[in-house]
């Protein structure tokens, strides 16, 4: 058990207000002011575990149902020992009987999701009692707003129901007494009140005696008071009776009701107790959350690592974080540095962070840090001089360390602030090593800070000791509140006086004066101190070069892993992708040699030329795209290697056309004879094609080059419409063979029969892929240009 006075003087009452603030209920909270550090290393882990659960939960659901939860203790205590409880009361146990039913569905959704692991949730929901039936016979008789209802019995519904009836008879027959032009005069208001449950009109005073009754109550004034006449006397009799039998009937319910609550009172008891549990570990989490804190690792062998601890008291903003770490090698912290320089923060927040995680709070500090379970934590800190004791504040220190002397050992953690202050500065510092020496030889953990210039080499001499500092920044005369470990505190005295405008001469003696000794322990401190600096730098430097060689390293492996994970399934997808494309190839392939039979059938028949290009371009489409291009690749070589001469066809390999070769000049290009056109073009982009054959068995006679008789347009003007539908038909065929992009055809514009005929022939032609109308400067309506695919 932590000592009361160490909790009290690292403020850890103020911790548990914080944390309290995000509990739910009641319950929570007075767990939360009752939370006390654990001693066991076992007991720590579980309240750890427990919160960072919570914490979990937290991160995948945002929060965690706990409304309606009340303290329903003393409600139960009273229902054992036959008291009768009030609808209130019957109302918040049903409420809390439906919140833990809420909180059990909802664990049990968590842990359905399969998202996260909660076992001791997943335990702490299983132990909750279900008492759902009580819920229930609660709900039946009493309703959200604590009343009972008509239907908890139909006693109570019959005499509720006489009773809202004779009240209505009462207040008709005052009615008819209200109206009237006699009753404006003799009554104060046309109203109907009640005055000690009994229904009364308000008559002016000097009207009492018109209508006799009862008089209960008058108004301030006097001029007005509350009768009730004669005439309703008995009816309000009757309702009071009514009421008499209602509360009667109402208590016997409550009673049945209490009863059944005494059954459960110790199942109620552990209801509130889990519930309470659960709301202080969510509130230990929330608060974690909402300060950045984490969950650290937690041993029993001393060691503590802090990594940018925060103080937890302070602002989150303005908080300086530190690294403090020792309890292996080095078990003694000695800081030294001036005042306000953060050294009394410093012990407080090793201090609290360790209160913080034995009591299963999460510590304002990085992933990785790692706390000590301590069976004692003492501390010394401030000035608690006494007036009524007679006590200095170096007597009060004193009394507090005799104190701390009697009950350390191996296992506790001791905290001095400014040890040995408060007396002669020489037998203070004397005092102080004694001390030290001590709590450090007896193996408990020590950090303690100190003005005394003695004490800067202690650290030096012992073994496990290890002195630090404040970091005081010198050109801005304020401390930086950042703690060095091995670097023990300069006063900077006279940097500060010199920046300050002392004069330099004064200065100079005042260094004479503090000795040999003392001025190169100072040059020792800052050559240490400038060494550290530099140090840092080079440590986050090679850090940063670590981490970024460890992300490319980290993004490598990934995707060496990514590419042999994938390797084989993308090998297989495109061994069946590349199936598919020469099975579907092989089907168009034999789909173009079935009709190139059925023209062979048809030999004595003209086989249009625009058919055998129709099959020949389909057969080349067929083959696969990556056979195709090396196919395409192979010809063009084989075509290179053939010496090209005039009078060679060859194939334009830019354009896609075919041509006649008639000549090669000086620079090595070609002219060809391409339709009616004429180009020069270098031998590289000229493929040349080797005569084809003519089969006996089919009739090609009409298929020839006409690429020298066929013009770029056809004029139909003055021809009959057959005629003409006949040679614009012939006309595309021969101007497809030609390979023309585009012709025009005209054929006026007359009545425009023959424009309509023409255009319905070129929508069904299968070559055709578009048509329009001529510019004004081409015969506009009277001549359509076509386009070919």
């Amino acid at each position: 058990m932590i000592a009361e006075r160490a909790l009290k003087t690292l403020e850890f009452d103020k911790v548990r207000e914080q944390v309290a603030s995000f509990a739910t209920c009641s319950l929570g909270q007075e767990g939360l002011a009752k939370l006390a550090p654990e001693t066991e290393l076992e007991a720590v882990q579980g309240l750890l575990a427990e919160m960072d659960e919570a914490l979990s939960i937290l991160r995948l659901k945002g929060s965690v149902p706990m409304g309606g939860i009340f303290d329903v203790r003393p409600h139960a205590r009273r229902a054992q020992i036959g008291g009768m409880l009030s609808p209130k009361e019957l109302m918040e146990i049903s409420s809390t009987i439906r919140a833990s039913r809420i909180l059990r569905e909802f664990i049990e959704t968590v842990v359905a999701d399969e998202e996260v692991a909660i076992p001791l949730f997943e335990a702490k929901k299983e132990e909750l009692p279900i008492l759902t039936g009580l819920q229930h016979e609660i709900n039946s008789c009493i309703d959200d707003n604590a009343k009972v209802m008509d239907s908890a019995s139909q006693a109570l519904r019959g005499i509720r129901t006489q009773l809202r009836t004779q009240e209505g008879r009462v207040r008709d027959r005052l009615a008819s007494l209200t109206r009237g032009s006699a009753a404006a005069k003799m009554l104060s208001d046309s109203i109907i009140t009640i005055r000690n449950d009994r229904f009364v009109i308000p008559v002016k005073a000097e009207y009492r005696s018109h209508y006799g009754g009862v008089i209960h109550d008058q108004s301030a004034s006097g001029q007005t008071l509350y009768i009730e006449p004669d005439a309703v006397v008995q009816a309000n009799n009757e309702i009071q009776g009514l009421k008499v039998k209602e509360k009667a009937e109402v208590d016997h319910i409550l009673m049945e009701l209490s009863a059944k609550v005494q059954e459960v009172a110790h199942s109620l008891f552990i209801l509130v107790q889990i519930l309470g549990a659960i709301d202080v570990v969510l509130a230990k989490a929330k608060y974690g959350q909402a300060n950045k804190c984490t969950m650290p690792k937690m041993n029993d062998r001393g060691y503590m690592k802090l990594t940018k601890a925060r103080h937890p008291l302070l602002d989150m903003d303005m908080a300086v974080a530190n690294d403090i770490e020792f309890g292996d090698d080095v078990t003694a912290i000695v800081i030294t540095g001036p005042n306000t320089g953060g050294k009394t923060v410093t012990l407080k927040t090793v201090g609290l962070c360790t209160l913080m995680a034995q009591a299963g709070i999460p510590v304002p500090a990085l992933d990785g840090s790692e706390l000590a379970v301590f069976t004692q934590l003492f501390a010394d800190i401030g000035d608690e001089q006494s007036i009524e004791q007679s006590l200095s504040t170096f007597s009060s220190h004193m009394v507090n360390i005799v104190d701390i002397l009697h009950e350390f050992d191996h296992e506790s953690l001791v905290l001095f602030d400014e040890l040995g202050a408060g007396t002669d500065p020489q037998e203070g510092a004397a005092l102080a090593i004694s001390i030290l020496d001590e709590v450090h030889g007896r193996g408990a953990r020590v950090m303690a800070t100190t003005h005394y210039p003695e004490l800067k080499a202690y650290g030096y001499n012992r073994p496990g000791v290890i002195n630090a500092s404040m970091e005081f920044n010198v050109d801005t005369l304020s401390p930086t509140y950042r703690l060095l470990i091995g670097v023990p505190g300069r006063s900077n005295a006279f940097e500060i006086s010199q920046r300050l405008g002392l004069p330099e001469h004064i200065i100079d003696t005042a260094k004479n004066y503090t000795g040999t000794e003392t001025h190169e322990v100072e040059s020792m401190i800052a050559s240490l101190e400038t060494s550290r600096i530099q140090a840092e730098k080079d440590a986050e430097e090679s850090a940063r070069l670590v981490a970024e060689a460890n992300e490319l390293r980290a993004d490598l492996d990934r995707k060496i892993a990514e590419y042999e994970a994938t390797k084989e399934e993308l090998t297989k997808k495109a061994k069946e992708k590349a199936r598919k494309i020469v099975d579907a190839a092989k089907r168009e392939a034999e789909d173009v040699i079935d009709e190139l039979h059925k023209m062979q059938h048809r030999a004595n028949e003209a086989v249009k030329e625009h058919e055998i290009i129709d099959a020949r371009k389909r057969l080349e489409d067929a083959t696969p795209a990556q056979e195709n291009r090396v196919l395409k690749k192979q010809r063009q070589l084989n075509a290179r290697a053939q010496e090209l001469k005039a009078g060679d066809e060859v194939k334009v390999l830019s354009y896609g056309q075919r041509g006649t070769l008639l000549k090669k000049d000086k620079s090595g290009e070609w002219a060809v004879q391409i339709g009616i056109l004429k180009m020069k073009l270098p031998e590289e982009d000229l493929e040349y094609i080797k005569p084809e054959k003519v089969k006996d068995t089919v009739n090609v006679s009409s298929v020839r080059n006409r690429s020298q008789a066929v013009k770029l347009e056809l004029d139909l003007r003055g021809e009959r419409y057959e005629d003409a539908m006949h040679r614009t038909e012939k006309y595309l065929d021969d101007a497809l063979l030609s390979n023309y992009h585009q012709v025009s055809i005209i054929h006026g514009k007359g009545t425009g029969a023959l424009r309509e005929g023409i255009q319905q022939l070129l929508k069904r032609h299968p070559r055709v892929k578009g048509y329009h109308f001529g510019n004004a400067n081409e015969g506009g309506y009277g001549v359509t240009v076509v386009e070919f695919k």
